[in-house]
């Protein structure tokens, strides 16, 4: 499906999450980076060592769920956008996530704001917990949404505000 329409299918996503849903139980960088292209800033802008790359430079960046501590600096870096954080909350049926956002207006913290999926249908709406904005981020905010959890796996980013 991919390589006719650029949308990964759930099932090619879902290999990207740990395999235990409960490593979710805190947060974890989710890496949706399918073809192998010359890039490695997830790597090298990790201070964990949990996103390896390896000596070619084309390889796909694999991550250890272990090492991931869902800090979102590698979500900053990735040129292509493609490095979310998500994680459970044990206490409710509420998933939440990070993802970055390059859009002006940015959402505010508080705002229901439409979630959608990798195809931009609307799936839900959800909450903006935080907006991490930083002059260091090279205008890429952090947004950071709670979601039902049965949205974890299609949820994909939040429609632009206009």
């Amino acid at each position: 499906m991919i390589e006719k329409n650029g949308i990964a299918a759930i099932e090619l996503y879902k290999q990207e999450f740990p395999e235990d849903e409960n490593t979710l139980l805190k947060p974890k960088a989710i890496i949706e980076c399918y073809k192998e292209i010359p890039c490695n800033p997830c790597e090298t802008s990790c201070p964990f060592d949990a996103i390896h790359v390896g000596e070619d430079i084309n390889a796909r960046p694999q991550i250890d769920f272990d090492k991931c501590t869902g800090c979102g600096i590698c979500a900053y870096s990735c040129p292509g956008l493609a490095i979310s954080i998500r994680a459970l909350d044990k206490e409710s049926d509420k998933a939440e996530m990070k993802f970055p956002y390059e859009f002006i207006p940015r959402p505010t913290k508080g705002q229901m704001i439409n979630i959608v999926d990798r195809a931009g249908k609307k799936l839900t709406k959800g909450k903006v917990l935080n907006v991490i904005d930083k002059p260091r981020q090279n205008k890429t905010a952090l947004i950071h949404i709670e979601m039902d959890k049965k949205y974890l796996y299609d949820a994909a980013t939040v429609e632009v505000i206009i």
